[in-house]
């Protein structure tokens, strides 16, 4: 019984990978653990979602954490999956000297494997680190004896794109366009697999000189983000009328059947989400619903009022949908700053999910063209796309696709609506082992560590909106969830630096910090006479920092969603698992924020 439950477990995690859920396959393989501890497929699984969700860091803690180093000579996978730790570090690593050194060690590392082995799979990752490592003869070697190993192989999706990637690295781009040909043939539906093998033949292409267009033969997933006008009731006016909705919907086929998308994001308000919705569904995609707040609360102020069917439209797609998120579950109190949050939301997750992919991501909008009347609106969120330099897809509220997309400035910052919430960035810190420090420690602590606080907030002045201590905890509050990200940073940094033996300080003193962006209230507080925020996410906020590991900074999927969307490429985040927060707060999506 054990084995089948174990087995269950492997399959689940092995369909959420083929499906490019690196994230849910991590989960899920987690989950498994809870119960089977011991598995060490299992453990095996959870390390390559990582690896592959590119959170390399994470992937070698675990694979030290579940003692995988004890299986590497029994195993080929386990062997080859610490050589893999080892590539991702190297390719990620920017100093050249050491990337090169990284890159051969890890080339031995596969070379070892091959020995043992004999297999084509460690074989052609040796040939591609010994490239990058500088050592073209020993790249070509092995390319060469790959080849050699493939013509015994019946054929398969990877047999295929290894010997695409021999071919690249003996700089045959029409061989290698050949067998991805192939490979395109054979993959099916394991877009997991595809985004790996992209990602290393880009790679590849890189060193060899060689132009990546080569790799259009083997395209990953199309990923998207659907959005649109509201419909107006039967009768009524508005920007989309009732009596064009079949023109609308004709063009929407139309252009979900000329560019297929695998996965999509999006709300579900009547007019143009729910047609998107619709055709996406209807050509196979895979729906993943974003609502700003409680569906039925949604429903009512978002749906109902084109009518009836529309309701019926809206409870069909929720059904269907493979997800369905809530930015906050909160209540609305007509604040249509909440719309804004779960539209950037959505987009962040559609961006998030496209890296993961290595997937073409483009946005399909019904819109007029003309600019916002609110806080919340299309042209907003198409805005918001655009200025991430993102292809976007406009059929206008008459049927036609809009030639020329148009550019409108950022708008302003959400002020709220009736109730006054804002989006703002939030950071929670503490010091871990302040509760043994003695008296005679305190100033010390104060004098040397709040000290280094106070420093990086003064660096930060201009943008900080409020920030607060008491003893060793520290809240922090940003606008620009980039700004508050880079300060998160700044404080770890600013921590280890303190040489706490000179400051008199007990060696174990460590910094957990946790970041999220949400829907806050600004007040003025009564008692301190001061600007300060307050609400639900505040609370969530307070919940990361004390599950999250000294010397870290871990954020909530809001939080990386927000940074993907701001198109910043010096900070990225990193999936490390579905988290409990503390005092039974639930179960939060968490990411380790880092510098690329």
């Amino acid at each position: 019984m054990s084995d089948e439950a174990v087995a269950d477990w492997l399959t689940a995690v092995r369909d959420a990978e083929r499906r490019g859920e690196l994230l849910v396959a991590f989960d899920l393989a987690d989950r498994g653990l809870e119960e089977h501890p011991d598995d060490i497929w299992l453990k095996w699984r959870a390390v390559l979602a990582l690896a592959r969700a590119g959170a390399t860091e994470q992937a070698a803690a675990r694979f030290a954490e579940y003692g995988l180093e004890s299986g590497e000579a029994e195993h080929e996978d386990i062997a080859a999956l610490h050589a893999r730790i080892a590539k991702d570090a190297a390719v990620a690593e920017r100093d050249p000297p050491v990337q090169r050194r990284q890159a051969l060690a890890a080339a031995d590392a596969y070379e070892a494997v091959f020995a043992r082995t004999g297999g084509y799979y460690p074989a052609i990752n040796a040939a591609t680190l010994a490239l990058l490592g500088g050592d073209h003869e020993r790249a070509t070697a092995l390319a060469r004896r790959v080849l050699e190993l493939l013509g015994a192989e019946a054929d398969s999706y990877y047999v295929a794109a290894t010997e695409a990637e021999a071919w690249l690295l003996l700089g045959d781009a029409q061989a290698a366009r050949r067998a991805l040909e192939r490979a395109a043939g054979l993959h099916d539906g394991d877009y997991g697999a595809v985004s790996t093998t992209r990602r290393q033949l880009r790679l590849v292409c890189r060193l060899r000189g060689i132009d990546a267009d080569v790799l259009a033969a083997l395209r990953g997933p199309g990923v998207v983000h659907f959005c649109g006008h509201r419909i107006a009731a039967r009768g009524d006016t508005g920007r989309f009328r009732a009596d064009d909705e079949a023109r609308v919907t004709a063009q929407i086929r139309a252009e979900v059947e000329r560019e297929p998308a695998t996965y999509a994001y999006g709300g579900l308000a009547s007019g143009g989400d729910i047609l998107w919705a619709e055709a996406l569904l209807e050509a196979g995609a895979e729906l993943h619903v974003v609502l700003p707040f409680e569906r039925d609360e949604f429903l009512q102020t978002s749906v109902a009022s084109a009518g009836a069917e529309w309701t019926e439209r809206y409870e069909r797609c929720m059904s269907a949908a493979s997800a369905v998120s809530y930015a906050t579950q909160d209540a609305y109190l007509g604040d249509d700053v909440l719309y804004r949050y779960g539209s950037e939301l959505a987009m962040g997750l559609a961006l998030l999910r496209a890296r993961y992919l290595e997937a073409d991501v483009r946005q399909l909008a019904v819109w007029d063209g003309g600019p916002p009347r609110g806080p919340a609106s299309t042209a907003i969120d198409v805005g918001s796309w655009r200025r991430r330099g993102l292809r976007t897809t406009v059929v206008t509220p008459d049927g036609e696709l809009l030639a020329k997309v148009p550019d409108f400035p950022e708008p302003a910052p959400v002020s709220g609506s009736v109730s006054g919430r804002v989006i703002r960035a939030m950071l929670f810190a503490d010091v871990k082992g302040f509760s043994k420090l003695t008296d005679e420690q305190l100033p010390r602590f104060a004098e040397h560590v709040l000290g280094a606080f106070a420093a990086v907030l003064g660096h930060h002045d201009a943008e900080v909106l409020q920030r607060n201590t008491w003893g060793d905890a520290l809240y922090v509050v940003f606008e620009d969830p980039v700004r508050a990200a880079e300060c998160g940073l700044e404080l770890q940094e600013a921590m280890e630096a303190i040489e706490l033996d000179s400051a008199g300080l007990p060696a174990h003193l460590a910094l957990r910090l946790g970041g999220h962006v949400g829907p806050v209230f600004p007040i003025i507080d009564p008692v301190l006479g001061e600007r300060t925020f307050m609400g639900s996410h505040v609370s969530r906020t307070a919940r990361i920092e004390p599950v999250t590991p000294p010397a870290a900074v871990y954020v909530t999927e809001p939080f990386a969603a927000a940074l993907v969307l701001s198109g910043n490429t010096r900070l990225a985040c990193d999936y490390v698992g579905h988290m409990p927060a503390a005092k039974d707060y639930g179960r939060l999506r968490m990411y380790r924020l880092r510098r690329t």
